[in-house]
């Protein structure tokens, strides 16, 4: 199974003309538009075309977290960063220096206990 992100409506359309294809992650401001129509369009090639408005990061430490919010956000996806270490451990300025950071990129800072699923993991 080979998935190709799409970060245009016109990426993937032509992602539906590609050999080998079999999924199209859609990833764009304006990808739930598209969703519906590049779907119909998937399916009659034998493509599946996926749109997620949010993955949920497992986030392993606070230099993890840090780091994680430091790097460029290559997704239009909102982040859920469920935190596996204790956010206790951070002083209030900190924690909330973190959360407008998190906040400023469409993201959330949550504790750990509240994830369900894992789409990816941040480690040190």
């Amino acid at each position: 199974m080979t998935t190709a992100c799409a970060r245009s409506k016109t990426e993937a359309l032509r992602l539906l003309e590609t050999d080998g294809i079999t999924v199209v992650e859609l990833d764009y401001e304006s990808a739930w538009k598209d969703a519906i129509e590049l779907g119909r369009l998937g399916d009659e090639v034998g493509i599946r075309v996926e749109y997620r408005g949010h993955e949920s990061i497992a986030v392993n430490s606070r230099v993890a977290l840090i780091a994680g919010l430091r790097r460029p956000k290559v997704t239009f996806r909102q982040r859920n960063l469920y935190c596996q270490f204790n956010l206790d451990r951070l002083t209030e300025n900190d924690l909330a220096a973190l959360e407008v950071k998190a906040s400023s990129l469409g993201d959330y800072i949550l504790a750990g206990h509240l994830m369900r699923d894992v789409d990816a993991e941040w480690t040190e």
